[in-house]
């Protein structure tokens, strides 16, 4: 085995006297780190033994490689990564790839903190309801053949429906698949009469205008905040309340109009209780001032 020598700063520098090697189970086990973290980093050019016997594979540590290996332990305790703590061996600025972790850790915690919250904000409530949940999507670019008119009330969406299916049959309109049918509510608030809505069914292209029908193209959606009502339409408020409550406490605001997708109703459930609605308010995050 060859002599490893370091310089004895006492005596003249021709003079030296041999570092001691360690194998590697030793230094693992001086340094608390694994045989196989040892090897992985020497077979990823990160961290070498200081001797590697030519006949048995057998490799050995010397002390001075103490610190560096001290280094790449914490480093990778802060989950730095091997390519990362090879740019700072090959004299990258550790401090900025430190503070370039630090605001990626605290883009995490941010993260985490609105997962906590909204954890938080359904074990508040008396009863957790599984269809209650808020998900924030995006809603597809989509064709809608539309009517826009006045009701008396909530009700009159009832054979306003077959009236409107009728046109768009007369039309030779095609339905997209999966069936998208919605209504948009155009005014502010909540009104019991005389509601302005627009009613959409999606479809495959759009056909010629009629006195009745108009076609359109709604640009995607990118972020919506919704939730599943399911029962009569009476109880819709809860609903409504639910998904407000998390677009407020989530730091969104609402930025365009309602819709109230139809997934199951009269049509295709003998009881209320099945109906099934999709809630979709579109939002954007509300921009902190600088």
């Amino acid at each position: 085995m060859e002599g490893y020598y370091k310089t004895n700063g006492d005596m003249d520098c021709k003079e030296k006297t041999p570092d001691k090697l360690y194998k590697i189970g030793m230094f693992a086990g001086m340094n608390r780190v694994t045989i196989k973290a040892l090897r992985y980093y020497d077979d990823q050019s990160l961290f070498k033994p200081a001797y590697v016997d030519e006949e048995n594979g057998y490799r050995y540590y010397v002390l001075s490689q103490i610190a560096d290996l001290h280094q790449i332990l914490a480093l990778r305790d802060m989950e730095f990564t091997i390519d990362e703590i090879k740019k700072i061996q090959s004299g990258m600025s550790e401090k900025d790839l430190l503070s370039k972790k630090k605001n990626y850790i605290l883009k995490e915690i941010a993260q985490l903190t609105t997962k906590l919250a909204k954890v938080e904000s359904y074990l508040s409530d008396d009863h957790i309801d599984p269809s209650n949940h808020v998900l924030i999507k995006s809603i597809p670019e989509v064709i809608v053949a539309t009517m826009r008119v006045t009701v008396e009330s909530y009700d009159a969406l009832f054979t306003l429906m077959p009236q409107m299916g009728a046109e768009m049959e007369r039309l030779g309109c095609v339905c997209q698949m999966p069936e998208y049918c919605f209504t948009h509510y155009l005014e502010p608030g909540y009104k019991e009469e005389q509601i302005l809505i627009e009613t959409c069914e999606a479809v495959v292209e759009a056909k010629e205008d009629s006195d009745i029908v108009k076609f359109k193209t709604f640009a995607e959606i990118q972020e919506a905040a919704c939730i599943f009502h399911k029962g009569s339409y009476e109880t819709i408020p809860q609903s409504y309340k639910e998904v407000l409550k998390y677009i407020e406490e989530n730091g969104y605001e609402i930025c365009g109009n309602t819709r109230e997708s139809y997934i199951d109703g009269a049509w295709n459930k003998e009881s209320a209780q099945d109906w099934l609605t999709e809630i979709q308010v579109p939002v954007c995050k509300i921009q902190q001032p600088m």
